[in-house]
């Protein structure tokens, strides 16, 4: 089944940053194959100026990305996900729902840009670089044959991406 989209739920706990992001880049570097959505499990209900920057940069529709709660995604008549995946520390240590489904999950982690303090220069930079290494992850999960993976090469690829070392800094 090569022309199967498949769903993506991203989480965090605010919903305001790394998982707008994630959500941005797989819907882009998917191309067609991930329907991502990203919701957080106490979302902020604001998104953060510096990742909706960088959601536009990559041609992602930024302003129909909001902050919502994971809930949204736990009810009848949700999209079910093949996948859901954290991004936050906070959020992969919180008890989840149940997925509908029984989706494939993994953690993975990064730092949180939102939390850097300093001047804009500094903020642009940190956004940068966690853009640069969830862009890296998310190529790496796009390139796998998930149409001839079953579910738990599937479970097992994901786990694996979690766990690779991410670069410290933006490439240049």
């Amino acid at each position: 089944m090569t022309d199967k989209t498949w769903n993506i739920l991203v989480l965090c706990t605010g919903n305001s940053a790394r998982s707008i992001m994630a959500e941005a880049l797989f819907n882009v570097l998917g191309e067609g194959r991930f329907h991502a959505f990203s919701a957080g499990s106490q979302p902020t209900g604001r998104v953060h100026p510096m990742a909706i920057e960088n959601c536009h940069a990559i041609g992602y529709p930024a302003e129909h990305v909001r902050s919502k709660s994971w809930d949204e995604f736990a009810v009848p008549g949700a999209p079910e996900m093949d996948f859901v995946i954290t991004v936050c520390d906070n959020a992969a240590n919180e008890v989840c729902p149940v997925w509908p489904g029984h989706p494939a999950t993994a953690h993975w982690g990064f730092a949180d840009p939102a939390a850097v303090t300093g001047d804009a220069a500094e903020q642009r930079r940190a956004f940068g670089t966690v853009f640069a290494q969830i862009r890296r992850r998310v190529e790496v999960f796009a390139s796998l044959p998930l149409a001839t993976l079953d579910r738990l090469a599937i479970q097992h690829e994901m786990a694996r991406i979690g766990e690779t070392p991410v670069a410290e800094r933006a490439p240049s």
